[in-house]
């Protein structure tokens, strides 16, 4: 039986920026400033900095080829918490029809968006999230969110709902997205030098949400965000870019890197809760969107996580007396409630997982 947590007990509906945007085209409005954050213009690709991994999923599957490899998967998830992931093999036909749903999505009209609105308590449809009071500072953006996976857990007033053909476009994508997490995930753990015993059972029936997003351009994008900054609390997300417009910047060596969307590449992340398995060694990168002034950015994250009654914690083949446990032990219904009721700030939900280095030698 599928464990159900109510995930936005008090996060707050917010207006839709499309609109906002159509009734002032020219400034944005002070809740949308927000001076609480680094500046969000994106550095120009071309300073030098350093680029996010790309790695090969057809060379991973291939024994004569797959340990280098692995051990440039080993380095992305270990020092970057991110790559660009080529060769995937999901169909482009279903990649372009899912792209081409999500705009239309987007740009239905307000009176056929409401039916699609979300409900009190509910996260699923179009609106925000993390949003806790009335004064707190807003994303100048606009989601829609659709649990996919198990399918129990569909809305029976949404996704049955949703327009064809994207409504059987959005299905088999989910379905072709559980099947590449899982992949990852194994081949993750394979490139950490481990055995994969312990993911056996958590994520076959695992959890599955989309989050869509659009960006509208903005009039004023050196005062806005996309998105806060934060890490991710699932175990993988799998990132695909709807349109050619840049936004992503991922945190690496104290600086906000941006990332260029490789064409027909996915951009795929470790959550929290791969950092708490593998112990830390493998870390989540705090990440944010950027806006701009010329055009919207669309993009879709898909999440994955284990079944929800399982329990997560630092896998029992890394814990030695010289590398003890540094994370708690939770459920995955814990883990997701506490950090869908917690406003975004970095990762300060997954630091108070943190077993303090006392507590640590002691257990």
């Amino acid at each position: 039986m599928e464990t159900q947590v109510n995930t936005r007990e008090r996060s707050l509906l917010v207006p839709c920026v499309q609109d906002i945007l159509k009734e002032n085209p020219t400034t944005v409005s002070k809740r949308y400033i927000r001076d609480d954050q680094e500046s969000p213009v994106i550095t120009d690709a071309c300073s030098g900095l350093p680029q996010v991994p790309v790695i090969d999923l057809g060379r991973l599957v291939l024994e004569e080829v797959a340990k280098p490899e692995l051990e440039k998967l080993h380095h992305a998830c270990k020092d970057w918490g991110f790559f660009q992931l080529i060769n995937h093999e999901v169909r482009p036909k279903l990649l372009e029809k899912v792209k081409k749903g999500i705009e239309e999505l987007f740009n239905m009209p307000m009176e056929e968006k409401k039916k699609f609105w979300q409900r009190d308590g509910e996260l699923d449809g179009f609106g925000q999230a993390f949003v806790f009071s009335e004064d707190q500072k807003l994303d100048w953006a606009d989601i829609f969110y659709i649990n996919t996976l198990p399918a129990s857990l569909r809305k029976p007033y949404l996704f049955p709902k949703l327009p064809l053909p994207f409504r059987d476009d959005l299905d088999a994508y989910s379905k072709e997205m559980q099947a590449l997490a899982i992949k990852l995930l194994y081949l993750i753990v394979k490139a950490l030098g481990i055995e994969a015993k312990d993911l056996e059972g958590m994520f076959e029936e695992g959890l599955q949400g989309m989050r869509m997003n659009y960006y509208p351009p903005c009039p004023q994008p050196e005062l806005a965000i996309g998105l806060n900054s934060h890490s991710d609390a699932d175990a993988i997300t799998i990132l695909l870019q709807v349109n050619e417009m840049e936004g992503l910047q991922i945190r690496k060596d104290g600086k906000w890197v941006p990332v260029k969307p490789l064409p027909g590449a996915f951009i795929v992340n470790v959550g929290d809760i791969v950092e708490i398995m593998t112990n830390g060694i493998y870390q989540s990168i705090e990440h944010r969107a950027a806006v701009n002034a010329v055009k919207e950015r669309v993009s879709i994250a898909t999440f994955f996580s284990p079944r929800m009654d399982a329990e997560i914690g630092p896998m029992q083949s890394l814990i030695a007396p010289e590398t003890p446990a540094l994370f708690r032990r939770i459920t995955v219904a814990e883990h997701l409630k506490g950090y869908l009721t917690s406003e975004l700030q970095g990762k300060a939900y997954l630091d108070a997982m943190r077993i303090r280095h006392e507590e640590a030698s002691k257990s």
